[in-house]
């Protein structure tokens, strides 16, 4: 047996929230997470860590990680190590649990030698994030952008990818991501049923590939919802953006800009304060970086 294992997965933003309807779309970006699993013989114990962010709590990784070795019949003799380390700041809706578990349940297959396709070491990773309550919907949608990339657009409910598209050209994703942090457990859902047709007219346009209409109605119509100020996104629109929008349950707020408008929305965008983060979509699967046997 491999001793450890390291893999990576990429972050996403929004462009459907499925938390109204059970069907969403996001869309991959250039941000990563790396999850390092050990094997020991501590049998059914399970302890992880966050080396970027050691205060944040590390249950998502270490139910993932139990999950993998319990349906590998591996969770009665072994136990494991895991550690993560990431660049996608957490609980602001850049999808940072969604990638946490797919680095780590790939990362766990393959330490066992297991081989297993894709989607059900995305499917693994939902499960985990579902009973570590993490999510509402179980993120399927903003699992499966983190794992392969590109748009991809999905019936959270039934696990089903309903369309991927790889938008072409070369926009910045810019991201402006407040100091607040927002969890799931602290979403109030009952505002969404008022949005519920909304939300899924924006679903419907997306499959049609008007995704980044989709994208900015989506972020105006949850902003309202949840009780955020939509300005940031309007602000990324007056200065030339192609969509911008609330990014998940929030509180960031991302938006698509050419590159030529790039400056003009890092300067409109400085006014509110906060981080900008710069970066780009991403088309790169999630991928095993280093064996050690």
């Amino acid at each position: 047996m491999l001793l450890a294992a390291e893999a990576e997965s990429h972050g996403a933003i929004t462009i459907i929230n499925a938390m109204a309807t059970g069907k969403g779309a996001a869309l991959g970006i250039k941000l990563w997470t790396r999850a390092t699993v050990t094997v020991t013989n501590n049998a059914g114990m399970f302890k992880a860590r966050n080396l970027s962010d050691p205060d944040e709590n590390s249950r998502l990784a270490e139910v993932t990680a139990q999950r993998v070795f319990a349906h590998c019949g591996a969770g009665k003799r072994f136990g494991a190590v895991i550690e993560t380390e990431s660049n996608i700041p957490i609980a602001v809706g850049l999808k940072s649990s969604s990638a946490v578990s797919n680095a780590v349940a790939l990362a766990s297959f393959r330490i066992l030698q297991r081989h297993t396709n894709n989607l059900d070491v995305v499917r693994m990773g939902v499960e985990a994030s579902l009973r570590a309550g993490v999510t509402l919907t179980g993120a399927y949608d903003d699992a499966c952008a983190c794992y392969f990339g590109g748009l991809i657009i999905t019936d959270n409910a039934r696990r089903m990818v309903l369309k991927r598209f790889n938008p072409k050209g070369k926009p910045r994703v810019l991201i402006h991501v407040p100091r607040a942090k927002r969890y799931t457990r602290d979403v109030n859902i009952k505002p969404l049923r008022a949005i519920r047709s909304i939300v899924q007219i924006a679903h419907r346009e997306a499959l049609r590939g008007n995704y980044w209409n989709s994208m900015t109605l989506n972020g105006l119509i949850y902003s309202m919802a949840l009780g955020y100020d939509a300005s940031i996104a309007k602000t990324a629109l007056d200065a030339g953006a192609t969509a911008a929008g609330l990014t998940g349950k929030g509180p960031a707020v991302a938006a698509i800009v050419p590159e030529s408008k790039r400056d003009d929305v890092l300067k409109a965008w400085r006014q509110y304060g906060g981080r900008i983060i710069d970066t780009t979509f991403n088309f790169e699967k999630a991928a095993v970086w280093r064996l050690t046997g």
